[in-house]
């Protein structure tokens, strides 16, 4: 919605930055890490998604779809997506910001939890940060004392995480409060550029600052 009228006629992960889908960058970015398979959830206009990207094989990819009717939220999405998923450990990436994290990184990543996420400072539209790190690098509930940090939409994820779980409208933030209290969680904070590209105003002012 903040992004109309832009996706009006397009969902968010094919938005063009700098005449470029948005999505196209993270896949890019992927197939130079390593990885084989891709599998995009999608529900508003998602069939332009299929058009576009087809099978992967433009981005030496395997990507697989999975649709959803309705929409089922962060959680969700990964709970109908993982027959799709080979391995056990998984890399999640919102197709709707733009980060130069790099993705060799997820792919080197050993859990010693159910999941590792990335943050990054707090950006204007969200000053209060959604959480803070503890002295062991873990993922702690944001505290007036810390540093708080915003999560970056990039994290991976251990498939034992979502077991059990039906299919059905679920956010991924309660899932997160349940395993940071088991201290299952843990976090890099990000140094480098990203952007949630949620608005019209912030798309334009990335692409003045990637120019």
């Amino acid at each position: 919605m903040r992004m109309r009228p832009i996706t009006d006629s397009l969902p968010k992960p094919l938005v063009p930055l700098l005449g470029k889908p948005l999505i196209e960058y993270h896949l890019e970015k992927l197939a130079a890490a390593g990885v084989k398979r891709v599998v995009i959830n999608h529900a508003w206009l998602g069939q332009l998604l299929v058009e576009r990207l087809g099978d992967g094989s433009n981005y030496q990819l395997d990507i697989q779809y999975s649709a959803e009717d309705p929409v089922l939220e962060t959680a969700g999405g990964i709970v109908k997506a993982l027959p799709l998923l080979d391995d056990e450990q998984f890399i999640v990436v919102n197709g709707d910001i733009w980060t130069d994290i790099d993705f060799r990184e997820l792919c080197n990543t050993k859990l010693r939890g159910k999941s590792h996420l990335y943050l990054v400072n707090n950006p204007t539209h969200n000053l209060s940060g959604d959480f803070s790190i503890n002295t062991n690098g873990d993922l702690i509930e944001k505290q007036k004392e810390q540093l708080t940090y915003t999560f970056a939409g990039v994290g991976v994820y251990d498939k034992s995480m979502f077991e059990g779980l039906a299919i059905e409208p679920r956010a991924l933030a309660p899932l997160l409060f349940q395993q940071i209290a088991q201290q299952q969680i843990t976090a890099t904070v990000h140094k480098g550029r990203w952007c949630d590209v949620g608005t019209p105003e912030r798309l334009k002012t990335l692409e003045e600052e990637l120019k």
